[in-house]
């Protein structure tokens, strides 16, 4: 069974459980940790196993790290598939990182110091903006009835584009 399919039943199982609440919370933390490390120096590719020894956790902990970071590489893992012996890579993309962070709401890490070295604040308050408006959904005007057409035929819409035929 692929690592991915044994991390989705083992979240699913510990959410279940009564201590769901801290088993996320140093999921998180571990998480931080691990962005902080990657922020701050360029990791090169390595196994699943070699990562989670590299960042101290266990493989379990890596692949829920690597399929969240997964969106945001410029060159995706095949994480459905993955092994422990899998090469993977970490070489994201800095601003759809930032920006898949804050979509997640991850305050924690969008948040993180380590963004100084790859982002500007000014630039980082240009795409919190940017993906927060990207979300926001614009209805249009409705068009009445007797309104003038907006085709342009000079027709009421009832009686143009707003037809039931």
């Amino acid at each position: 069974m692929a690592l991915l399919q044994d991390w989705h039943e083992y979240a699913e199982k510990m959410q279940n459980q009564e201590n769901a609440a801290e088993f996320w919370n140093n999921y998180f933390k571990t998480e931080k940790e691990i962005y902080a490390k990657i922020l701050t120096t360029k990791p090169r590719k390595n196994t699943v196993r070699g990562y989670a020894e590299k960042f101290d956790v266990d493989i379990m902990t890596m692949v829920a790290f690597l399929d969240g970071i997964n969106d945001s590489l410029k060159d995706k893992n095949a994480i459905e598939d993955m092994t422990e012996d899998t090469e993977v890579n970490l070489n994201f993309e800095k601003e759809l990182l930032y920006k898949n962070m804050v979509d997640a709401g991850a305050d924690w890490l969008y948040n993180l110091s380590e963004w100084d070295k790859h982002l500007t604040p000014e630039r980082r308050k240009e795409l919190y903006k940017e993906q927060k408006s990207s979300k926001t959904v614009v209805k249009d005007r409705k068009i009445g009835r007797n309104e003038p057409c907006p085709c342009g035929s000079g027709k009421k819409y009832k009686k143009c584009c707003g037809r039931d035929e």
